[in-house]
Formats: structure tokens, C-alpha cells, sequence
């Protein structure tokens, strides 16, 4: 590359998969000499890393598509992510896509890019990802906080009947236990205490690694081991999952779990759904009453863990019985905190091809009523520290005028904040739980 100024901005959309590959993206062209710039400042490429799991996210993806070509009209416009994926060649028409990556093409972007800006012409560099083998590596330099996300695990292979994730992100495919440890000792070693396994369905690591690890009796094995790996690392204090699968919470699993030490108790186990009918209907692979079991279990090897889920609302055909029967299962096992979300039709789903679609109107109230449902558990499960010192590691800061007031998580998942003096950023701290040191959170509706 002969000009090492090149400018490129990014923006990021859905998960924090998404979230990991683009500050991977953005930090390998750093190392090659790109000038990585905000995305409203002028740029000569511009990255969206779009998402796809709802149609409100599509709009969006192609919003800050417009966008970026609107601040930038003669920049390189590049579509990367679950959307450009659906999409395919047919983003090429858009005026504001100049080239299009699909989703196991991002650890390219350096070579694609030279090669764009030197032809100017559109392209799309797109595979069938459904016979994608291999995990594609991205690495993410030093963490500009204590906190730093590795991604063990990419693809899923669940097919709920909603989701179009397994069509654009492929089956599953896992980074080696070896690549995994030495990528959390870098990580460790520039001042990281505590890292979150992440993945499109990382209850799933490991079972495209061994022949055995897909048996049942094996499920969640590759992924426990791995923890017990981690946990040896000395400087490595914290050790979080991301989003698992209820059925993996078997007595034998959670019991071992309780033992790797540094696991911090807080486990988002995805829902969906609180009635058996609609959970048939999403393809999804437990009952309700075994979902009431895996909290059960965690409830009684960790204390006080922070219980979190994901719940849909006007699933095709669902009845105000069904989801009555849904606010009596949320109220019944008084989780953390519920992530709410209207469900949204993509198109290729069978889901959406199902006879009884809810209007939006419903959909809207059925919100607000879980919405309403969530803060009330929020609060009761606050309340069970207050009193209490807990330790947070310092992860972002503001200027106040008393001094610099940094926030941080508990194990648990709270956020506290606190006053600390200059040079004690990222050494654990003890903080007392009070309604002035609590942060509020962000409404979970979505």
C-alpha cells in the first residue's frame, strides 16, 4: 500500500460478535498504517458491519449504508456483516454500495481494500457460507478497557423457525482451545482482568472439533475444559459467557462450572418463550419446565447468580393465553433482566410463511407489559446487595466536578459507579451498593 494515510471509517451494527469483528478489522488496518477515523469525520473507505436479525436492523444497515455515502461521496462504500450476506450481489444495485463482504471474508479486508482502491469498480466477495469449515481467526489488539470480548465461536446449527443466523453466518465452526488461551494471555498481558466468551451459539464450542463431542453426554464438554484452560492464566482475574443454550445446563455441567473459580455467576440463558405451544412452534428444543430446572440448578451451586434471557412477543399464532402463560413463567422465576423483542418477519423463515401473524399494535402492548414485568425484577434483584461491598473493575470514566467518576461491573453484572483518584484506573475496587452508587440501565426493549 503506497499511501499509508488512507482514511477509513466504521460503524457497527447488531451483536457483539459484530461488535469483536470490526474492532479487529479497525485495529488490523491501524497495524498496516490506515488512519482509523470517527465515522462522521471524512473518510476515503467507509466499513459498515451490518446486521440482519430483524427487519428494524436491515433498515438500519441500510440507513448508515446512505449515510456514510452521504458524508462521503466519493469514498469506497463497503457492506460487511449478516446483511450484506442475505443480500448478496443484489446490494451491488444500491448507489450507495461500491463492495459487499460476506461474513467469512472480514479477516481479507486489508488485501480486498488495496485491491478495490486500486480498480474502483464494484465487487462482492461473497461464499456459500453454509459449507464454510473453518473458523476465521480476527484478532483484537490491546483492549481500551479491563473488559475485552474473544470470540471462541462463530455459526449456529438450531434452525429456529424465526431466525435467519444460520443462513448467513453458516454452521457451527470453533477457534481452537490453543488459539483461544494464547489469545486471552495477549489480552492479559496489556491489562485485561476480564475477558467474555462470545459467539453466535457458544454452547455449541467445540463440537466440530472432536468426533464425540456432538453426543449428547458431551454437551457443553469442549466449552467447560476450555474455562479450565483460561482460568490458569495468572493475571486473568475474571472469566464471563455470553448468551447460552438452556439445554446445557445439565446437573453434571453445572456442577463443574461452579467449580472454575473465576467464572463470574452471571448466565444469559435464552428463553424466547415461557409457553410450551409457541417454543414448539420457534423449533426450539426444551420445554419451559426444563428451562425452570437449568435455573434451578444454577440457583443452587452459585450465589445470587444473575439469571438474564431473551424473550420474543408476537410470535405467529401466538394467543393472549399463550403469552399470559409467558408473563405468569417471568414472574414465576424472577430473572435479572428480560431482553424484549417484537418478533419481525424474514423472509426464507418458515416462521414466516405461519398462518396467525400479530399485528404490530399487539406486539407493541406485549412489550410494555414484560417491559413493565422486567423493571420489577431488576429492582427486586438489585436490592438483594444493597448494604453490601462489592468489587467492580474501573472499565469507563466522566469528569465530574468532585473528580473522575468511573463505572464498572460487578461479577454479577450490577454497574456501580465510583470517585476514584488518578492512577487507580483498572485495579479492582470495592464498592458499597446504594441506590446513589447503582447506574441506571438501559430500557431492554428492543
Amino acid at each position: 500500500m503506497e499511501d499509508k494515510r488512507i482514511r477509513v471509517s466504521f460503524h457497527n451494527l447488531g451483536c457483539k460478535v459484530n461488535g469483536y469483528e470490526t474492532e479487529a478489522m479497525a485495529g488490523r488496518l491501524a497495524e498496516l498504517g490506515y488512519e482509523i477515523v470517527p465515522f462522521e469525520e471524512p473518510a476515503d473507505v467507509c466499513v459498515i458491519n451490518t446486521c440482519t436479525v430483524t427487519n428494524i436492523a436491515d433498515r438500519k444497515s441500510r440507513q448508515m449504508l446512505h449515510r456514510a455515502r452521504a458524508l462521503n461521496p466519493e469514498a469506497l462504500i463497503v457492506a460487511a456483516g449478516c446483511y450484506a450476506q442475505a443480500a448478496g450481489e443484489e446490494l451491488l444495485r444500491d448507489e450507495a454500495v461500491d463492495l459487499i463482504i460476506g461474513n467469512d471474508r472480514k479477516s481479507y479486508l486489508p488485501r480486498i481494500l488495496e485491491e478495490s482502491l486500486q480498480k474502483r469498480q464494484k465487487s462482492a466477495l461473497i461464499t456459500d457460507i453454509a459449507h464454510s469449515s473453518d473458523f476465521e481467526e480476527m484478532t483484537v489488539g490491546r483492549p481500551e478497557h479491563t473488559r475485552a470480548y474473544l470470540k471462541i465461536e462463530d455459526g449456529c446449527n438450531q434452525f429456529c423457525s424465526y431466525c435467519l443466523i444460520p443462513y448467513v453466518r453458516g454452521r457451527v465452526r470453533s477457534l481452537s482451545p490453543e488459539a483461544a488461551v494464547k489469545k486471552a494471555e495477549r489480552l492479559a498481558e496489556t491489562g485485561c482482568r476480564e475477558i467474555v466468551l462470545t459467539g453466535i451459539h457458544v454452547s455449541s464450542y467445540g463440537l466440530d472439533l472432536s468426533g464425540d463431542a456432538g453426543l449428547r453426554e458431551n454437551y457443553g464438554r469442549p466449552l467447560l475444559e476450555l474455562l479450565r484452560q483460561l482460568e490458569r492464566i495468572p493475571a486473568l482475574e475474571r472469566i464471563r459467557l455470553s448468551s447460552l443454550e438452556p439445554r446445557i445446563m445439565s446437573e453434571r455441567f453445572t456442577e463443574e462450572l461452579a467449580g472454575v473459580q473465576k467464572l463470574c455467576p452471571h448466565f444469559h440463558l435464552s428463553l424466547q418463550s415461557g409457553c410450551d405451544s409457541v417454543l414448539r412452534r420457534m423449533n426450539r428444543k426444551y420445554t419451559a419446565a426444563q428451562y425452570r430446572e437449568s435455573l434451578k440448578r444454577l440457583r443452587r451451586v452459585f450465589d445470587r447468580p444473575a439469571l438474564t434471557t431473551d424473550v420474543i412477543v408476537g410470535f405467529p399464532g401466538e394467543t393472549e393465553e399463550e403469552f399470559e402463560e409467558t408473563v405468569r413463567f417471568l414472574t414465576e422465576i424472577e430473572l435479572y433482566e428480560t431482553h424484549i423483542f417484537r418478533y419481525s418477519r424474514r423472509r426464507g423463515t418458515v416462521a414466516d410463511r405461519m398462518p396467525g401473524q400479530v399485528p404490530e399494535p399487539v406486539k407493541a402492548a406485549r412489550s410494555q407489559v414484560l417491559a413493565a414485568l422486567n423493571e420489577t425484577n431488576r429492582r427486586r434483584y438489585e436490592a438483594q446487595f444493597l448494604g453490601e461491598m462489592r468489587e467492580i473493575l474501573p472499565e469507563t470514566v466522566r469528569m465530574a466536578p468532585e473528580g473522575p467518576v468511573w463505572t464498572g461491573h460487578t461479577r454479577e453484572y450490577l454497574k456501580l459507579r465510583v470517585l476514584l483518584p488518578q492512577g487507580q484506573e483498572g485495579v479492582p475496587v470495592m464498592v458499597p451498593v446504594t441506590p446513589e452508587t447503582l447506574c441506571a440501565r438501559k430500557g431492554e426493549e428492543s
